[in-house]
């Protein structure tokens, strides 16, 4: 089935992700959508909390049951599709920042959350979860993030219509998904470093587990993690996140 052709529309939960997950233990149908009005604890990369405003943005989740467990380069794939979507419905081209943030003016627009289940070694299901801001005015955003976030209508000054976004969304997210099927890691990350807000080359300090690295950028790895250069030495790393100045 495709992703779009059905969606179980709610006007609050804790998260999309949460519900999409008991829907896919359940054995729901890949491409399967939950879109909810907000969440109430939506969540990030790391835990951190997701602010979903209610009907300002959209806040989705996915059910995908792809055949093999390295998926890495979904969430990147799904950031081609989103911005992509953004493109078709306003006209606006933003910036993509590894692994899962869409970006526009060094602020963040929304993010991309993929969260898996395995049975043994093979995988179950993948749940991607989407989040977009559209409609926040600067005040919608709490003071800890204000200065950081931005959704469309600030982008653009006019009020967003979420089902011309979500009409185009579905189209994208179904060619990006059909992509990262065929296995075509060229293809995605070459589109995804034409659409990245790094530029091959430029210093950049990862934040890991075991702490600050800094180095050279130089590109995507096959597997979808970022490759530094440090110390003479290109290593990818997988489970960082680029650190961003304070402003």
């Amino acid at each position: 089935m495709e992703i779009g052709a059905k969606i179980n529309r709610i006007k609050s939960c804790p998260s999309t992700n949460d519900i999409a997950k008991e829907l896919a233990l359940s054995g729901e149908e890949e491409g399967t959508v939950v879109i909810s009005d907000e969440q109430t604890k939506g969540r990030g990369m790391k835990g951190r909390k997701w602010y979903s405003a209610r009907k300002k943005g959209i806040y989705l989740s996915v059910i995908l049951r792809p055949p093999h467990s390295n998926i890495s380069l979904l969430p990147l794939a799904a950031g081609l599709a989103v911005a992509d979507a953004i493109f078709d419905s306003v006209g606006l081209r933003i910036k993509l920042r590894w692994p899962n943030d869409l970006i526009w003016g060094g602020k963040k627009l929304g993010g991309i959350l993929c969260e898996t289940g395995f049975s043994g070694d093979r995988i179950n299901y993948a749940i991607l979860g989407i989040g977009l801001n559209l409609n926040h005015g600067r005040d919608d955003f709490p003071d800890e993030i204000r200065h950081q976030a931005t959704s469309l209508k600030l982008i653009s000054k006019e009020d967003m219509d979420e089902d011309s976004v979500l009409k185009n969304l579905w189209p994208a997210l179904n060619h990006w998904y059909g992509r990262f099927l065929k296995n075509e890691k060229d293809r995605i990350i070459s589109h995804f470093q034409e659409n990245s807000n790094l530029p091959l080359g430029k210093k950049v300090t990862l934040i890991t587990e075991s702490g600050e690295i800094s180095g050279i950028y130089r590109g995507i790895h096959s597997q979808g993690g970022l490759i530094l250069e440090s110390r003479g030495e290109r290593k990818p790393f997988f489970s960082a996140e680029i650190k961003t100045k304070k402003k």
